[in-house]
Formats: C-alpha cells, structure tokens, sequence
C-alpha cells in the first residue's frame, strides 16, 4: 500500500477532534504516530490516503458511526497483569480489610477498572478479590471494566491470552483461574468461566456527563490513563471519577501520575493510592 501523508492542516482537524470527544490530547509530535494508526483503516474502507479519510470522516451521515474507530485507533493500550504490584498488595492486605469492615455483611464491593484496555487489570482485581473472598465468609464482589475502545473490549471479554502474557500471574493463582487450551499448538490460556462472569465489560467515554453506573463503586483504578490528557481535562476528569467513588473507598492511580496540588477530597493512602474522606 502507497505511503499516506497527513497533512498538517488534516492532523489539526483530527486532533481537535478526537480532543473534543474523547479529552485524548494528541501534542503535535504524535502526527506521525496518529499516521501509521490510520493505516489500517484506511486499508479496510478501502482508501488511499488521509486527505480522503478525512473527507470521509468529517462528511456528517458518517461521522457518527466513524468516530469509534477512530478513537479504537488512538487509544494506547499498554498493560499487564499484576502491572504495578505493589497496588494488589495494599488492595488485600489493607483495602479489603477496611473496606469490609465498612461495609458490613450485607453489601457487594464493586471494583471500578477505568481505562481496562485488554483485560490484564480487571482479570488481576478478580483474582486478587476471590482469593480474599475464599477467606472471608459472606464478601461479594463484582468488577467492572470499561474502555474507550471497542476494539480491546471485544478481546477482554473473551479473556484469552498467550501464555507469555500471563507470566506475571503468581503459579497457584495460574492453576485456579487460567485454562489451557486445549491445542497444545496454540499456546494460549483462558480466564476461567468463574473469574470471567465477575467482570463486567462496558464502552465509556470519559467525556459524556452521565457514566450510568448503577452501583457506587468502593475501588476504582484508574492507572496510567490521565497521562493522555492536559491538565485541565485531568481535572475535570478526576472529578467526576472520585464523585463516583464511595465515601472511604481508594482510588489507584498509576505510579507514574501524581494528583498532587489538585483540588480532590482525596487523602494519601500510600504510593499512588488516595482515600476518598467521608
């Protein structure tokens, strides 16, 4: 396929764009990298440049339904499992505990994974929330994931993974929650039925002014996401997550960010980890 070119009048368009929907901010030296993200949509709608995707996106009876691959073209999906370990650590030895205390016998922690691109995070908390639950009668959970991109949801649901991918899985959990395939060739592993239906995966858009949770969660991670967007966006976005969060419940943010000087009811738990007050 011919090598496209974005011109930069194109790239601003775009830009401004997927600022305005999704709060991603692409600084001008990702020019080339939004480039070679096209590419393959490009190849699909079987066009030959930029300059014609860009007439195709901004045409207004397709723009609606084009925007989601856009964005599943944009978004950066970097995890692990037990990414950040220490994170899982202070959740079972220090989160649950106290949280379990609150709560009583009578209600299900909800576990809020914000940005769980292809599963890796949202598998982990499961794992890291049935083992407490195998020794504390009566605690319930559920975990839900969302993402922006349909394109990583439609992987996390189906919970396959190669085998190399799941190495940072400690060995008597790998046992417990994974299964082999069963062609030796394909070396892959599968989360577990169990584990699977106690994660619910969920397109959001951090951008839209109702998230439609029904339940308030207790947990939420939120690792390595606001990175994408400026200050201003961080903020807003920071807001309305912690105005989810019950009150007492932890916020995980990734080690990397630093919610330092911002203006959230939140107290320092540990590194990287923050309290709501309440």
């Amino acid at each position: 396929m011919q090598s496209e070119c974005l011109s930069a009048s194109d790239f601003e368009r775009l830009r401004a764009l997927i600022h305005a929907e999704s709060g991603i901010n692409l600084n001008p030296d990702k020019k080339t990298m939004l480039e070679v993200r096209l590419r393959r949509r490009l190849h699909g709608l079987h066009l030959s440049s930029c300059a014609e995707y860009c007439e195709y996106l901004f045409t207004p009876d397709t723009q609606d339904g084009e925007l989601v691959h856009l964005l599943n073209a944009v978004t950066t999906n970097k995890t692990d499992f037990f990414r950040e370990p220490d994170h899982f650590e202070f959740l079972a030895s220090s989160a649950l505990p106290e949280l379990e205390r609150r709560m009583g016998a009578e209600r299900k922690l909800l576990v809020w994974s914000a940005g769980c691109s292809t599963g890796e995070e949202p598998y982990t908390i499961a794992m890291v929330l049935s083992e407490y639950a195998q020794g504390h009668a009566g605690f319930r959970f559920g975990v839900l994931a969302t993402d922006l991109s349909t394109a990583v949801l439609d992987k996390a649901r189906a919970g396959i993974f190669k085998s190399e991918v799941v190495t940072p899985v400690p060995v008597n959990l790998r046992k417990k929650h994974l299964m082999r395939s069963r062609d030796p060739a394909a070396d892959v592993v599968r989360i577990v039925p169990e584990l699977r239906a106690k994660v619910e995966f969920r397109r959001l858009n951090f951008m839209d002014e109702d998230y439609g949770l029904s339940e308030t969660p207790g947990v939420i991670f939120c690792r390595n996401v606001i990175i994408y967007f400026n200050r201003q966006t961080q903020e807003r976005l920071l807001r309305k997550l912690v105005h989810h969060l019950a009150p007492g419940g932890y916020f995980f943010a990734g080690h990397s960010e630093s919610l330092q000087s911002m203006d959230l009811p939140l107290v320092s738990a540990g590194p990287s980890v923050y309290r709501k007050c309440g």
